[in-house]
């Protein structure tokens, strides 16, 4: 591995992108499972309530805390130590969009787009980043925010418009504006996170919503 890119790195970011099941379930799971949307947004914030359960247990059992750091000690960075873990950022963030979703098939897509490129953009930032960032802004990188915006064009370019139903449920033509908009959006917030204060907001709580919101706006 070079450029601080270790196989601990590796594997947090191939977990974080099995998280792509959440808006994967959100949008397709209605259909799939027979069920109404308000029942996948449920779902979604049961998996949340049991995130958050586990972090109350990691912070105030130490034989639980022990076990989970034998399983994913090795994945976590050491701000996760003190403080929730990445994992159920991504859950609340993924709920949030969950609820958005509510709003019609059009919002559905727009969240399924946007919480889909956050993740696997927010995955390719970290590892390009790591591997190649020599430009660094914070604790980001220029070539990490580059990795992600060229990953989510692509996604955007070639996968997402011959998936089903998502044109369908977009509404519009799918356009190459749109698309810049969209990944240059993620890219920026990914590589600029928000403040208030001394205090440093953690873009899985925040970014796919945002994306979201600003997919349905300019669709």
């Amino acid at each position: 591995m070079v450029q601080g890119l270790t196989k601990e790195e590796v594997n947090r970011k191939l977990l974080h992108g099995v998280a792509v099941v959440l808006p994967v379930g959100i949008f397709y799971g209605p259909a799939l499972l027979g069920v109404s949307e308000e029942w996948v947004c449920l779902g979604v914030f049961g998996l949340l309530a049991a995130a958050l359960l586990i972090e109350l247990l990691r912070f105030r059992n130490q034989a639980f805390l022990n076990r989970f750091m034998k399983w994913f000690g090795s994945m976590m960075r050491e701000s996760e130590l003190r403080q929730l873990t990445g994992a159920t950022y991504v859950l609340a963030g993924s709920g949030i969009c969950s609820l958005i979703s509510l709003r019609g098939e059009s919002a559905a897509a727009a969240c399924f787009l946007g919480l889909t490129l956050f993740i696997l953009g927010d995955a390719a930032a970290a590892l390009v980043g790591k591997a190649f960032g020599r430009m660094k802004i914070g604790g980001k990188t220029v070539e990490g925010a580059l990795g992600c915006f060229l990953l989510c064009m692509a996604l955007a370019w070639w996968v997402f418009p011959s998936l089903p139903d998502f044109l369908a449920k977009w509404g519009t033509p799918f356009t190459l504006l749109q698309m810049l908009v969209i990944a240059t959006s993620v890219s920026l917030l990914e590589l600029f996170p928000i403040r208030i204060g001394r205090m440093v907001l953690n873009d899985n709580l925040y970014v796919p919503a945002l994306v979201s919101l600003l997919g349905l706006m300019i669709r």
